[in-house]
């Protein structure tokens, strides 16, 4: 595919122009881009309610799961129904992204998500309890969703100007950090009272917003150099990001976090071991760190003053490592609970930089298979690492595998950093890739 110079070299743009001064006081959220454009302000809105259905879904599933088959197993294979779809279809939905009007597919995959949300709901109410079903309504969402990310994340540049991409970014942490806290707890209210089918239905009602939000918004078809329009190539957008060092930094760093030192798959068992606790226990460990990420999307004003994106991410993951590694070390709950919030506080920050990066270095007809990048890269490495923690606590201890994966995810940025020099020195104000 050919390029002219301007798209494939952003380090020859000139320096953007960075409109008004950010407040230097700012500590909360900063909700500019909800002030200043109305069609990122509904899709927002939108997005967070459907987040909301959306997790209550999840839960509903899983509940409904365990009714029909008493069995655990069978709960744990709603996960890999949902995960297999989403790596496979998440590249080539970032390739569809940038191949068609991401307005329509957006619309598309809402009106899909919806829509297998009603499916649950009619066989809930017609008492169709069937294992089958589930399982293929649950790879089917996870399609959807394949194909709504990466039109919906490719869309945020063109509705608001560079300089407001990291306090969307963190308004988007809210979001989906709310909507892990919240909906499962509002799935599990709605299913004792009203039943399955009560939460299929609100989540089916839920997307509505989105579809609206959808809706309202202009075409937008990828912007090309060559002004041509045609098939998008996965194995060219896998070559773009061989010769962006910046950008691939970025999914590098966020690998050293979620495969080297993610203890989520030991919870139930140093809950017990540890903590001398129960279910419950298990629940606070798992709830920690959303709450971190969610404080740390709250209080993400200080975020748009920063320009060195590349060392933020460095520091915030280097933190993450050290966190977990500390956590690791820990016998009193509490300060167990702190040290995993503060973890997710950091993958916030890194979260808000790696994003904006992405979005402000990549040209807009690379966005999509990037993005399709990006959720292969998050919905796959926190399972890696599970793998990782998992065996290395059998073969170890818990202890050693928390602690030794902290301080491997040090080391390890700290080798990428040395590797890849340019990308501490990254300025948002001339964003290279």
């Amino acid at each position: 595919m050919t390029r002219t110079p301007s798209s494939t070299q952003p380090e020859d743009r000139a320096p953007r122009d960075e409109g008004p001064a950010p407040d230097r006081r700012r500590i909360f959220a900063d909700l500019t881009p909800l002030r200043t454009s109305p069609d990122y302000r509904r899709l927002w809105i939108g997005n967070t309610v459907s987040w909301m259905g959306a997790a209550m879904t999840v839960l509903a599933v899983q509940l409904q799961v365990y009714d029909i088959t008493g069995s655990s197993f069978s709960v744990g294979l709603v996960g890999l129904f949902a995960l297999v779809p989403l790596i496979v279809f998440g590249l080539y939905g970032g390739a569809i992204a940038d191949s068609v009007d991401r307005r329509a597919l957006g619309l598309a995959s809402s009106g899909g998500l919806g829509l297998l949300s009603v499916v649950l709901a009619a066989a809930a109410l017609l008492g169709y309890h069937r294992v089958w079903l589930l399982y293929t309504v649950v790879a089917l969402q996870a399609v959807c969703g394949a194909l709504n990310s990466p039109a919906r994340s490719a869309m945020i540049p063109r509705l608001l100007p560079p300089e407001q991409l990291p306090a969307a970014n963190a308004l988007q942490s809210v979001t989906t950090t709310s909507g892990f806290l919240v909906g499962p707890m509002l799935g599990g209210l709605v299913v004792g009272l009203w039943g399955y089918q009560a939460a299929y239905l609100i989540d089916a009602v839920a997307f509505v917003g989105a579809f609206y939000a959808m809706w309202r918004l202009p075409s937008m078809r990828p912007e090309r150099a060559d002004g041509k329009r045609g098939r998008a190539s996965v194995l060219d957008g896998l070559r773009f990001l061989a010769t962006r060092p910046n950008i691939r930094m970025t999914f590098f760093s966020d690998l050293c976090a979620m495969v080297l030192a993610q203890p989520k798959a030991l919870f139930p068992a140093i809950a017990v071991i540890w903590y001398g606790g129960d279910a419950l226990t298990v629940g606070l460990l798992g709830a920690a760190t959303a709450a971190g990420a969610l404080l740390g999307g709250l209080f993400s004003g200080w975020q748009g003053r920063i320009r060195r994106h590349g060392l933020a991410i460095l520091l915030s993951v280097a933190a993450w490592g050290l966190a977990i590694a500390v956590f690791g070390l820990t016998r009193n709950l509490w300060l167990g609970l702190f040290f995993l919030a503060l973890a997710g506080w950091m993958d916030t920050i890194s979260m808000v930089f790696r994003t904006t990066m992405l979005q402000a270095a990549t040209p807009d007809d690379m966005r999509g298979r990037l993005q399709g990048v990006f959720i292969v890269v998050v919905a796959g490495g926190p399972r890696l690492g599970d793998f990782l923690a998992g065996t290395a606590a059998d073969l170890t201890s818990p202890e050693l595998a928390i602690t030794g994966g902290g301080l491997a995810c040090v080391l390890a940025v700290a080798l990428l950093a040395a590797r890849w020099r340019g990308f501490a020195r990254y300025d948002a104000r001339s964003p290279v890739a």
